[in-house]
């Protein structure tokens, strides 16, 4: 997501670095790609129009203009506006400020991934704030709705509300709030019915089950990818039930990022949280100054740090350093990295968040980025006998077709494997053999082969 709208606003910035002190027709020409780009990435008219009045303003001064460096003066002006409209700085909380059990209704369309958002949500309270959750759902409509919420209920091991046959939403939310009592559960999650297209008859029964419920949250959950449509439906349902908040999934597809940018301004209702894939783990906090960063180009790397110490296996990382920095690294080591890294997401994911990747991004194109690659390197890895994983020396050209047949893949998929391996490996004798002292003298192209140049910057410190 905002793969585009990051392209276009760092040509943009590469533009203005490349001039001196800068003119008002400099700023004016910057102004309206910064618009055109923003009316590509799907986000709404009044937002472009008010964003861009902002950094407009703020990018005449006379410290802009006549700055040692504009482009980098610009940006600083683009980021922070990007911040405001996202919601301003620092993630806004769920709120766990009320006498228990505090009522949480999940509203929004048919198809947003309401009920698998209300059973992360429940894995999220359960798991990060250690909260008792039950999960009702309130959806007599769709068949087998009730019973998707219970099979996700056992899946995030948290308890569902008993189904009762001809039970109404109304009555079902007054019973799960009774049973929370009696039971003591500190939040109940009320995952209400959705509908293809907004109408009376939904807003009316949301309404209802608000007044019984009253809820210390009102989420409304929109698929990212719905573009404006999920703006048009948070304006609605702001206007007919209030929400407390959005939350967005999808949030790791190719949309353009239009919703999230437009969402706050036209709502008043923060994002909070996001969904970053299927599995019940991937839901994270909604952190403006983060996306506006990873937006610019300048990663997330508070992001990645937290995603990597919540996924990563710390005993499992150490052990790996110690082998690799003794020069001791096998293809059980190899297999050992690539579940760490299929841990944290996909690689494109993990991309977005370091700084000055973007570039890097393009240039790979997005076969190269598929995480499918790692798990091929796994299956081959799995199809090698234990001495041949220990000793890859041994590998030649009858083992590989057996590797390749009992892979399902080919010989050239195993032997660049092979290539990589000797590659990282000959890396680590080299840093054995250097020590830090020698590596400090040497700079980094001392690790890497015969031919090959590190990328600029990339030596080490002096």
């Amino acid at each position: 997501m905002f793969d585009r709208l990051s392209g276009k606003l760092s040509g943009v910035f590469d533009g203005l670095s490349k001039r001196g002190a800068l003119s008002v027709e400099d700023v004016n020409e910057a102004m309206r790609e910064i618009r055109l780009a923003m009316l590509d990435a799907d986000v709404a008219l009044p937002v472009v129009k008010d964003f861009v009045k902002k950094v407009q303003e703020k990018s005449v001064g006379q410290e802009v203009l006549h700055n040692i460096s504009p482009g980098q003066a610009i940006a600083k002006i683009v980021n922070d506006a990007l911040i405001e409209a996202l919601g301003g700085a620092g993630a806004v909380p769920l709120n766990l400020n009320a006498v228990p059990p505090i009522p949480y209704l999940m509203v929004g369309l048919q198809g947003s991934g309401k009920t698998t958002t209300s059973a992360k949500i429940a894995y999220y309270l359960n798991r990060r704030e250690r909260k008792k959750v039950l999960l009702a759902s309130l959806d007599t409509y769709r068949p087998a709705a009730q019973l998707q919420l219970e099979q996700l209920a056992n899946q995030v091991k948290v308890t569902s509300l008993p189904v009762i046959e001809g039970q109404m939403p109304v009555q079902i939310a007054k019973r799960a709030m009774e049973v929370a009592r009696l039971e003591g559960y500190d939040v109940v999650i009320l995952d209400t019915a959705g509908r293809l297209s907004i109408d009376e008859a939904l807003m009316e029964e949301v309404q209802n089950i608000r007044d019984v419920a009253k809820p210390a949250e009102t989420l409304l959950v929109v698929d990212a990818m719905t573009g404006q449509d999920a703006v048009h439906t948070a304006k609605s349902f702001n206007e007919k039930v209030g929400i407390t908040g959005v939350v967005m999934t999808r949030m790791d597809g190719d949309a353009r990022g239009g919703a999230a940018l437009s969402m706050r301004a036209i709502t008043g209702a923060p994002i909070k949280l996001v969904g970053m894939g299927e599995k019940v783990d991937a839901l994270q906090e909604f952190y403006p100054e983060r996306v506006a960063s990873r937006i610019l180009g300048l990663g997330d790397i508070a992001g990645l740090v937290e995603k990597a110490s919540e996924t990563i296996d710390q005993e499992e990382s150490e052990r790996l350093a110690k082998k690799m920095l003794k020069g001791k690294f096998d293809l059980n080591d190899y297999a050992a990295q690539i579940g760490q890294i299929n841990k944290m997401g996909s690689i494109s994911n993990i991309m977005d968040m370091m700084p000055g990747m973007g570039k890097m991004k393009e240039k790979l194109g997005d076969k190269e980025l598929d995480t499918s690659i790692l798990k091929r390197h796994q299956a081959i890895i799995s199809s090698m006998t234990k001495a041949e994983r220990k000793q890859p020396a041994i590998i030649k050209a009858s083992r590989k077709k057996r590797i390749a047949s009992g892979s399902g893949s080919t010989v050239q998929e195993v032997n660049r494997l092979l290539k990589q391996y000797d590659q990282m490996a000959s890396m680590m004798k080299r840093f054995n053999k250097l020590g830090v002292k020698g590596l400090m003298r040497q700079g980094l192209s001392a690790l890497l082969p015969k031919g090959m140049t590190p990328p600029p910057g990339g030596g080490m410190m002096r």
